[in-house]
């Protein structure tokens, strides 16, 4: 390992404004137990105009997990005898119900509610209060998998976990965030903010480019376990320079959050109470992203290395990449530029486990992997085949677009990928009609309007507006949901047509990464 690079990181945080470029942020580095660079720039809010501080209280938004996980281990470290009490909240569910470690780890299988209120006709800019996450998540009948197996991301694990909590030691998060972590740990000014409307110290967030414009984000959502802390940049570099001064404890809570976390069969996994691990430039590194319409966030530990870095934007710029820049520069190491990739690996698939579309577009500097939330970078491997640093993919033999396997190990998942020849063009006429799920409870209305079609969703949230659907395949629509409630939208849906033994059009399964094959029958 490197020795520790001030002079690059001082380099690597002033070139932040630029390389990401948006109205404001703030990025900070401890090393050693001691912050050595803060960094704030632009505006917290453009109309007013109020510049960004390293005082100012950003939404640290999905970061928040390991806080709620925290709290769980210290208030309630027999956790395990809750695990029946899960079912409170899965009432109608069919199959093995998830135990409180699995909801912990994301191994839960459950669909992700946040990408549900699009299914359920929620519009982006609707309020979502804290009664309406409840009945979503207890409509759930089904999961991706059963507990424990693989991974999938899923708010409403933490938003159980966070009930649970609550329920058993009878005190507020709030509460109990500011006694087991934020007191311990020195942050003195952060909150919980689970009203989205009603922003700490009037930041506002921005959507938008330097290409289209910064415009204000409109967010009504509730959420709590999940999300919601509010911090500024002096409380989180505090946080992580608590997390340094416990490193030598052997009950320390970062220690036991930050755990090697391992699937059912014994396989090591990449995620666990709260925390993402992964390894950037050859080091091990714990941390976690938040993300909300108009703000990103995200924090890293290396603890072999005593270095953490913060970066939080009131802009949608990616702050793991920026991260990471700044963490690569302490470690003086340089970014190297992959090898240009084979045009022949365009193209597109249906995985066959989980029935999504899958992507494959290259570009000079590698290849763009387009299947779950965030899009894979992969490079060039041996034995034919494209390589990220979770992610293989195979090439198999026969045709101009064979058979793919997809080896995903943050999530334990094997697959095939099946060629799917596009198809541009459909007027919906087959498809058109009304839908039912009976898994959510909930419809789907799908128009042509001339040569044009559109799907709209309805259930316990309203009706949504109408979405576009595009042809891709053989029977294969993608609705293309761009914005949503929580951030980011679930994209692109993949709409697979069923057929009754006439041929006729009698159903179709709908899902994205974050709530996949849920089942629909046409109805009309």
């Amino acid at each position: 390992m490197k020795e520790f690079d001030k002079y690059a990181v001082e380099r690597a945080l002033d070139a932040l404004p630029q390389t990401y470029r948006g109205p404001g942020g703030v990025a900070g580095v401890v090393k050693d137990g001691e912050v050595v660079a803060a960094r704030a720039w632009g505006y917290s809010d453009l109309g007013a105009p109020r510049p960004m501080t390293t005082a100012t209280r950003l939404p640290i938004c999905s970061i928040s997990k390991q806080f709620t996980c925290g709290v769980l281990l210290d208030k309630l470290p027999d956790f395990e005898r809750l695990d029946g009490d899960v079912r409170d909240f899965l009432p109608e569910f069919t199959g093995t119900l998830p135990r409180i470690r699995d909801l912990c780890n994301n191994q839960s299988g459950l669909r992700d509610y946040w990408a549900l209120t699009v299914l359920h006709g929620a519009e982006a800019e609707q309020t979502f209060a804290r009664a309406d996450a409840l009945p979503i998540i207890a409509k759930m009948k089904t999961g991706h998998f059963e507990p424990g197996t693989r991974y999938s991301y899923c708010n409403c694990n933490y938003r159980i976990v966070s009930e649970l909590i609550e329920r058993e030691t009878g005190q507020t998060l709030e509460d109990l965030y500011k006694e087991v972590i934020w007191g311990p740990a020195g942050m003195k000014t952060a909150v919980l903010t689970s009203d989205t409307r009603h922003p700490e110290d009037d930041v506002v967030g921005y959507e938008g480019s330097d290409a289209t414009g910064f415009f204000p984000a409109d967010n009504g959502i509730y959420w709590i376990g999940d999300a919601g802390i509010s911090a500024s940049l002096t409380d989180m570099l505090a946080y992580e320079a608590w997390i340094d001064a416990t490193r030598d404890d052997p009950d320390s809570l970062y220690g036991k959050l930050s755990a090697q976390p391992s699937f059912s069969d014994g396989k090591p996994a990449a995620y666990g109470f709260g925390l993402a691990h992964e390894t950037i430039g050859g080091v091990k590194v714990t941390g976690h992203a938040g993300a909300l319409r108009g703000f990103r966030a995200h924090r890293m530990h290396a603890a072999a290395a005593r270095l953490s870095v913060v970066v939080i934007f009131n802009h949608e710029s990616d702050a793991h990449a920026a991260a990471s820049d700044v963490l690569k520069a302490a470690l003086g190491q340089d970014t190297t530029v992959p090898a240009p990739v084979s045009e022949d690996w365009d193209g597109q698939w249906i995985c066959d486990d989980t029935g999504l579309l899958t992507r494959i577009e290259t570009d000079r500097k590698g290849a763009t992997l387009r299947f779950a939330t965030f899009p894979d970078r992969l490079e060039s491997g041996q034995n034919d085949s494209l390589t990220g640093p979770t992610v293989t993919v195979l090439r198999g033999q026969g045709g101009s677009e064979p058979t793919l396997s997809m080896t995903r190990t943050d999530e334990n998942l094997s697959t095939t990928l099946t060629p799917l020849p596009a198809v541009t063009t459909g007027d919906g006429a087959e498809i058109a009609g009304r839908y039912e799920s009976g898994e959510l409870d909930a419809s789907m209305v799908i128009e042509g309007r001339d040569g044009a079609v559109f799907a709209r969703f309805e259930g316990l949230l309203g009706k949504g507006i109408m979405e576009r659907m595009y042809p891709v395949g053989s029977d294969t629509w993608i609705v293309s949901t761009r914005r949503s409630m929580d951030a980011p939208a679930p994209g692109d849906w993949t709409f697979s047509v069923s057929r009754a033994n006439d041929g006729t059009v009698d159903g179709a399964t709908l899902g994205c990464w974050l709530a996949r094959q849920i089942p629909y029958r046409k109805s009309a």
